[in-house]
């Protein structure tokens, strides 16, 4: 088996994948390495594509696509000595910004060659994996808003259109939450976020405080405000100064589950609907480059 696997979603950042791949390919070529290139074709298939290539002996598989797909390199690979890379081409790329990835795809993967694998926490909400961040409120709205302007745009953008948009139709939501074995106690949030990762939405720092190696969860929550006074705090959300207000609190855990009837929650940008999370992390679970 080839000593890397590259695992690429054609359909990432609306068709960005496969400019990538070629990029990919060109370096792979003149670095002299043993790779091979597979196409994931549909949900789930990248998770079969790196539990096969972990089986044959792959040193690394490397998920060359956005955020969504990353998730499923890792179930395919975890528990196993297979590391996982990150090559972003999709339209957030969030993970690679808390584990300092370059965007540029052949220096992320020399980026990748330089590091040896090392430990990585993810998390597990009822029975998936995220890798990043999780969250129900606003963020859900403004990944709502954003899908109308993906189209058009890449990176941070469509987010920072979506996030103005969500502003006028943004409601707070309603939750029971327990937090590492205590009592449930209802809360009105306009931000809920379980992370693992910082970032979210193309770059909006969510909770700058984490990190993927110290074997805990962040929590953070924002309380419900009109939604006219939404907009003072953006600049200080897109400043990574959301830990700073005075209506949002942070704490670290291993445990969190979250109670509302039809809740929708993004999981590593996927939406979702359940009427329960729970929450845990999984500390070093994941071997990865980074």
């Amino acid at each position: 088996m080839a000593q890397y696997t590259f695992i690429v979603n054609p359909c990432a950042g609306g068709g960005h994948a496969l400019e990538v791949e070629q990029k990919l390919k060109e370096a792979v070529d003149s670095l002299n390495l043993s790779a091979v290139f597979l196409h994931s074709e549909q949900v789930g298939h990248a998770r079969r594509l790196a539990q096969e290539a972990a089986a044959a002996g792959s040193e690394t598989v490397i998920s060359v696509s956005g955020d969504g797909t990353n998730h499923e390199v890792a179930e395919g690979i975890l528990g196993t000595e297979t590391a996982m890379g990150v090559i972003p081409a999709g339209t957030g790329n969030d993970l690679i910004k808390t584990m300092g990835i370059p965007k540029e795809p052949v220096k992320a993967l020399r980026h990748l060659l330089d590091h040896p694998p090392r430990k990585m926490d993810v998390g597990r909400v009822n029975d998936r994996l995220f890798m990043n961040v999780c969250g129900t409120g606003f963020d859900v709205s403004v990944l709502d808003q954003a899908e109308r302007y993906k189209q058009r745009m890449r990176g941070l953008m469509p987010y920072l259109m979506g996030l103005i948009s969500a502003i006028r139709g943004n409601e707070p939501i309603q939750v029971q939450l327990s937090v590492d074995g205590g009592a449930f106690h209802d809360e009105k949030v306009l931000i809920l976020s379980v992370a693992n990762g910082r970032y979210i939405g193309g770059g909006i720092p969510i909770c700058p405080a984490a990190d993927m190696s110290d074997g805990m969860l962040d929590l953070v929550q924002v309380e419900a405000v009109d939604r006219r006074s939404i907009p003072r705090y953006l600049p200080g959300l897109m400043r990574a100064k959301i830990l700073d207000f005075k209506i949002t609190k942070h704490q670290l855990c291993r445990h969190v589950c979250i109670r509302s009837k039809g809740m929708r929650i993004q999981l590593d940008g996927e939406i979702v609907s359940m009427d329960e999370a729970d929450f845990e992390i999984l500390p070093g679970a994941l071997r990865a480059r980074w």
